[in-house]
């Protein structure tokens, strides 16, 4: 702020500002750097892979996605609920492109987010136990208004593994929203977690105020290999 006090008075002079409308430019000033900061932070703590947008996402080429309704998640009410929202599809169709936006626009609208693999999720969690530092670990997790789970399905989870995951799931419960993204569709849980009763546990928690979403339709990377040729139709 102190480096654009001078570029902020100047205007004010050269808009011929009265004493309260340049004070009032000043706060204003003020607020949006401090909201700037904020965003900038928020984003920081979140850990995205990458920056990604909704404006970004090519809907015509995933015509199973309502644009609406990705519009009104983008409003962040089920963030606000404490509601879990499962992205469900193949790999490659924009399931890890919609969670980053999404929990862009919840940073933005103020709310902690924090975006982490299945596979970094279960290694730490892991890591935890084993060093004595499960609670420490468990509390990372669970401390976010929103905590993002990318790519759950891609590998099987070992039975300490699953449990784990169940000990983070029960702490978030009604407490704090939760985005999976997944490659299986919630009755192939079971094979994931290996072990039935456990994964129908967590279902149970996540999907009790809940919001899916299921993409059906091509990988965005195959169909640029078709168009290179380097793929047949």
């Amino acid at each position: 702020m102190r480096d654009r006090l001078d570029g902020l008075l100047d205007e004010a002079a050269r808009r011929e500002l009265t004493l309260p409308e340049t004070l009032a430019l000043l706060c204003e000033a003020e607020v949006a750097h401090r909201e700037e900061r904020r965003i900038q932070m928020g984003m920081g703590i979140a850990k995205f892979p990458y920056a990604r947008t909704l404006e970004g996402f090519d809907f015509t080429a995933q015509p199973s996605l309502d644009p609406k309704q990705l519009r009104d998640l983008a409003a962040c009410r089920w963030v606000a609920n404490g509601d879990t929202l499962l992205i469900q599809g193949p790999p490659g169709v924009g399931k890890s492109h919609l969670a980053v936006a999404l929990g862009r626009e919840a940073v933005q609208q103020g709310y902690s987010v924090l975006f982490t693999t299945a596979v970094a999720l279960i290694t730490g969690l892991m890591q935890g136990q084993a060093e004595g530092k499960l609670e420490e670990k468990l509390t990372r997790y669970a401390k976010p208004k929103l905590l993002i789970v990318d790519e759950f399905g891609y590998l099987p989870f070992e039975t300490q593994a699953a449990h784990l995951f169940y000990a983070l799931v029960s702490r978030r419960y009604e407490r704090g929203s939760m985005l999976v993204t997944s490659n299986r569709s919630v009755s192939e849980w079971g094979i994931v977690l290996n072990d039935q009763v456990v994964a129908t546990a967590i279902l149970d928690r996540l999907l009790h105020h809940s919001h899916v979403l299921t993409i059906r339709g091509d990988s965005y990377r195959l169909r640029e290999k078709r168009r290179s040729g380097l793929l047949k139709r």
